[in-house]
């Protein structure tokens, strides 16, 4: 087997379970293998890491896929992928809407499978899934038995692979599987009480924020008989959750105008059309307006897209968390409730919350914290691997100082 020799020194992270070899960390590599192909890894002095695949091309030039010495082969596969949907069943029951695999944290590594209903979503993030793309989407189909397979590989992501975007239908028609029509890629999925519209060809990620799922059930209940600003609302799950609990009003921002228009049009599909408006506009820039004109709400969310992408990213995105903070707290009536999220592994709950404590300052305003969320539970999280736990989701309550 060609073999991959860390640096001294520089092996106690992958012997500690972290799935990732980076290329200042390679002393040389041993035998011809070509990128995207299996390799040892082995400590300078010969002792056994794990095993993964390469790419040369990649500063993140190894991906382990085990620490034993298992054949990397179809069965490999086979098992991982059993093991990944036997713990969504374990935590999840009967859901047929939810992350099936999460990379790393199912010793998938770069592979992301969404099922929405009768529609599974793969993204195979870097070479070494990229060229079993097609082993991996015909076990899929047999352990899933979707009606159809999207490939939604288009994130930026790919680019440090070297591959293309791409993205299309890879098993099956889209007719039938709950879609709306080709052209219109629409997917029907429950969750609670709602039913929810995801566009697996043209919405963001996979088409859905699965990962907010608990969150949404979890915020909803607290929305009976309140006004909500859902502030970058997207498809509107937040929003019309928290009306089909009760809430009287729901107001939603939207940059997006397509997202917008779905949202409206999930609303309508769950009867609370009426008590929803949605906004396109800079959310940003609405919250400052809303501010101005004295607009009040009881329950403000916060669920903008990741500010930090990157580590050299943070200052900014700790600007622009406190920014929407103070101004969502100066839009609450007294006692009202703020949900408030960061969906960058770089800003967790450790600084969200002394975002929010500074923005509390500023607003002149009390506040404290009723709960602490992260991901919902089909996105478990690799302890050797902090890049798997991203979310967070905080719930405060804001009062008069």
């Amino acid at each position: 087997m060609p073999t991959v020799f860390l640096k001294l020194g520089r092996d106690q992270r992958a012997s500690a379970g972290y799935l990732w070899i980076f290329a200042g960390e390679i002393a040389r590599i041993e035998g011809q293998v070509e990128d995207g192909g299996i390799v040892d890894v082995r400590a300078i002095r010969g002792q056994w890491i794990g095993r993964g695949f390469l790419n040369r091309n990649s500063a993140l030039t190894v991906r382990l896929l085990t620490f034993g010495h298992e054949e990397i082969d179809e069965a490999f596969f086979r098992r991982r992928l059993q093991q990944a949907l036997a713990y969504r069943q374990r935590v999840l029951g009967t859901a047929r809407a939810f992350r099936a695999v999460y990379g790393e944290a199912d010793a998938l590594p770069s592979l992301i499978v969404d099922r929405y209903g009768d529609v599974v979503v793969m993204q195979t993030l870097a070479l070494g899934m990229e060229v079993r793309k097609l082993l991996l989407a015909g076990l899929l189909s047999e352990l899933l038995q979707p009606v159809a397979i999207y490939e939604r590989n288009d994130p930026p992501v790919r680019r440090l692979e070297g591959l293309p975007s791409q993205t299309g239908w890879l098993h099956s028609a889209p007719d039938g599987a709950g879609l709306r029509g080709e052209a219109d890629s629409l997917v029907e999925i429950e969750e609670g009480r709602a039913r929810l519209l995801v566009d697996v060809a043209r919405g963001q990620k996979t088409g859905g924020f699965l990962d907010q799922r608990e969150n949404r059930l979890a915020v909803a209940a607290l929305c009976d008989g309140a006004a909500v600003l859902d502030a970058f609302c997207y498809t509107g799950a937040f929003g019309v959750q928290a009306a089909l609990a009760g809430a009287t009003r729901v107001t939603g921002i939207e940059i997006s105008g397509e997202a917008a228009a779905l949202a409206k049009r999930t609303a309508d599909l769950n009867g609370v059309g009426d008590r929803c408006a949605f906004t396109v506009a800079n959310a940003f820039d609405e919250l400052r307006r809303l501010v101005s004109v004295h607009a009040q709400f009881d329950v403000v969310i916060l669920d903008p897209p990741p500010f930090a992408r990157g580590r050299e990213a943070v200052p900014r995105a700790l600007a622009g968390y406190k920014e929407v903070n103070l101004r969502a707290m100066k839009l609450l009536r007294p006692g009202g409730i703020l949900i408030t999220c960061s969906c960058s592994h770089h800003v967790g709950e450790a600084q969200l919350l002394e975002v929010v404590v500074a923005a509390s300052a500023d607003a002149q305003r009390a506040v404290r914290l009723i709960e602490s969320r992260g991901q919902s539970r089909d996105h478990p999280v690799h302890p050797a691997m902090p890049e798997t736990r991203y979310l967070t989701c905080l719930i405060l309550e804001i009062r008069p100082r």
